[in-house]
């Protein structure tokens, strides 16, 4: 086993000095990297990410190791004038933040708005699986970074029931014909564990979120064994344990590992998978909520290399970083220049027989729409916005965007 792991991370190793995520490929063996990748190596322009998305890997560090041992509450602790400059920009009810000036780490600023109300948060709960899925790599291989992610090179899984339902295409490239395709999830798609995160994170696939999510439990429930578990045995244990069992088991595996970041029940939770194809398998426990300052509880302490280690921290990061596009918040201009570590989320219902109108990402029952992101300017202006919203009967994409913009206006031009 140990052999194969060496010969993994030769395959995996990163050896290239250029841009990331465009030769992250180099490194995770994303292939929908590659594409990129070698449409810049040919000359051709690549308009789907701005400039601040070419910022090159050995830039993109975590910004609070420095004072990994502050405590949370001091941290979150407001400042009287930021926040009075900062508060006024939220229009009131439906609305809830929290915004925190990281550019000197010794003299951090915090901006809360309801920052303890709880909303549904939809695909920014997908951090939580992320952050699940390298719990579980640390618990395998405790002092061996380099062996985590030679497993998520390398371990190839398959979508099956779990993978599948999501209107959210992914993409899917064919490196000998050199073509890219967009589609859904189909049962028999087969990727990397790391090209599965790539699919939750980047596109926000729900099936993938749900994959990860199924080998996170595999990973907990093998320990060691999980590398060398082959798909019939995965099946055979969701089909002989018990579905209550798992149910349980789904829920600490998830959210535990939040728990042990001192992130309350309240502050986040996520009560199950995000397709329902699993729920022969796994039913939803406790419901899915969020609030602001949980999800800045998180963001705060990726920072300072605190989620599982700084190793982990920095991996998570740099996938929140090569997303495939930006939208809603992180769609201002005023970002184009920056680098941007980005999950956007929503939840919508409509009923006919309430008032108001109804559509894609404007509910009239509820609407949320979240997004959380971490910036970080060429100027050194840096900091962390987590952004809630329910508001009836309105796409707040663009809200979000506008919103964007008078924040950073806000910070970067005191």
């Amino acid at each position: 086993m140990r052999t194969t792991i060496t010969v993994a991370l030769l395959i995996c190793t990163f050896i290239s000095f250029g841009f990331y995520p465009i030769d992250g490929y180099e490194r995770s063996r994303i292939v929908r990297l590659l594409d990129i990748q070698e449409r810049i190596d040919k000359g051709e322009k690549y308009t789907r990410i701005p400039t601040g998305a070419y910022a090159s890997i050995n830039d993109i560090k975590l910004n609070l190791t420095d004072i990994a041992s502050k405590n949370m509450d001091d941290i979150l602790t407001e400042d009287a004038e930021f926040a009075k400059k900062i508060n006024r920009l939220f229009p009131g009810n439906g609305y809830s933040a929290a915004v925190l000036d990281i550019t000197n780490p010794d003299s951090l600023k915090y901006a809360a708005f309801r920052e303890n109300v709880g909303y549904q948060p939809g695909s920014v709960g997908k951090i939580a699986v992320l952050n699940a899925l390298f719990t579980e790599l640390e618990k395998i291989y405790p002092d061996d970074f380099e062996a985590r992610i030679a497993l998520l090179c390398n371990k190839r899984v398959s979508s099956g029931i779990w993978g599948v339902g999501d209107h959210h295409t992914i993409p899917i490239y064919d490196p000998k014909k050199k073509t890219l395709v967009k589609r859904q999830v189909i049962a028999s798609d087969e990727f990397t564990l790391f090209e599965w995160a790539d699919h939750m994170v980047s596109v926000s696939n729900n099936g993938a979120a749900s994959v990860c999510y199924r080998e996170a439990m595999l990973m907990s429930a093998f320990g060691k064994d999980y590398a060398r578990l082959s798909e019939e045995d995965a099946k055979k244990y969701f089909e002989e344990t018990r579905r209550d069992s798992l149910t349980l088991y789904a829920n600490r595996v998830v959210n535990d590992p939040l728990r042990k970041l001192g992130i309350t029940e309240d502050d986040w939770r996520l009560g199950g998978v995000f397709t329902n194809g699993p729920d022969k398998y796994v039913g939803r426990m406790g419901g899915s909520t969020g609030s602001p300052k949980g999800l800045m509880k998180w963001l705060v302490q990726l920072e300072q290399g605190k989620v599982i280690d700084s190793s982990s921290s920095l991996e998570m990061k740099r996938l929140l970083y090569s997303t495939d596009r930006r939208i809603r918040y992180a769609q201002s201009k005023k970002l184009d220049s920056a680098r941007v570590y980005f999950k956007s989320g929503s939840f919508y219902s409509c009923d006919k027989s309430k008032p108001g109108h109804c559509g894609e990402y404007a509910g009239n029952k509820f609407n949320y729409m979240n997004s959380v992101i971490t910036v970080e300017h060429p100027n050194g202006k840096k900091y962390i916005v987590c952004l809630m919203t329910n508001v009836l009967s309105k796409n707040s994409g663009t809200a979000h965007m506008y919103l964007a913009s008078q924040i950073d206006d806000a910070i970067t031009k005191e």
